[in-house]
């Protein structure tokens, strides 16, 4: 699997065989606990990305694993990628406020602290059993109106109608929404979705940005308030 993501280049080590004092002891190969503890950071990276992208077994655990060991080696955009692809299976608020740390260490953009961040990924770590236990409990109600549908008293019909209303808000308003990280230093961010559109700025790898849409091969994307587009080469999208 190609991986368009600028920071996951700069470890060349990774395509080396591990080395001696990592690679066994006693004949047996080191797991991935053992080699962080051992600060063997790269032959880490190396046995977790097999996991990851060749094998595709992405677990959150794994998923943070690599963004420590990442950070560890001073790859910062990697680690806030797999902070993100973690954030995304499993949301968590501490993973993302180290998301959000890493990011104002290296002052990046599109990691907001507010408490009303913060609120949203609380809720966002429930949104899947909640909303399964919300379109469990339409069903049930829709059942049961129509099994009962030439006694039911029309206040019934307009208590499931307001149920249905806060289902769908709920459904619209913690909807995980897919967002980009920049994936290349100096991507450029335009006004409009082609090369001859007015120059806004250039994004610094690991920006984090929000995914408002697809026009060609260009990504509509949330800038300081306002839209802007970025190549889709030059970002690595997360959903």
């Amino acid at each position: 699997m190609a991986l368009p993501f600028w920071g996951l280049g700069a470890d060349g080590g990774l395509k080396k065989n591990l080395p001696a004092t990592a690679a066994a002891t006693a004949g047996a190969p080191l797991g991935v606990d053992s080699l962080l503890a051992a600060r063997q950071y790269a032959a880490a990276t190396a046995l977790l990305r097999r996991q990851v992208w060749g094998q595709q077994r992405a677990s959150a655990r794994a998923l943070l694993q690599l963004a420590y060991a990442q950070q560890q080696l001073g790859h910062y955009p990697a680690a806030l990628l797999y902070l993100g692809l973690a954030q995304a299976r499993q949301p968590r608020l501490d993973t993302w406020r180290q998301q959000a740390a890493l990011a104002a260490r290296h002052r990046l953009v599109g990691y907001p602290t507010t408490w009303q961040q913060e609120l949203r990924v609380r809720a966002q770590r429930y949104y899947y059993p909640g909303l399964q236990l919300l379109l469990a409990g339409a069903v049930l109600g829709a059942v049961g109106l129509g099994w009962r549908w030439r006694r039911t008293r029309p206040a019934a019909w307009l208590g499931y109608a307001g149920y249905l209303g806060v289902a769908g808000a709920y459904l619209l308003a913690l909807a995980p929404a897919p967002v980009g990280l920049v994936a290349r230093p100096g991507a450029v961010l335009m006004a409009g979705p082609g090369a001859g559109a007015a120059w806004l700025s250039t994004a610094a790898a690991g920006d984090r940005l929000l995914v408002l849409g697809h026009e060609d091969i260009w990504l509509r994307v949330r800038w300081q308030d306002r839209v802007a587009y970025v190549r889709e080469a030059d970002t690595f999208v997360i959903e």
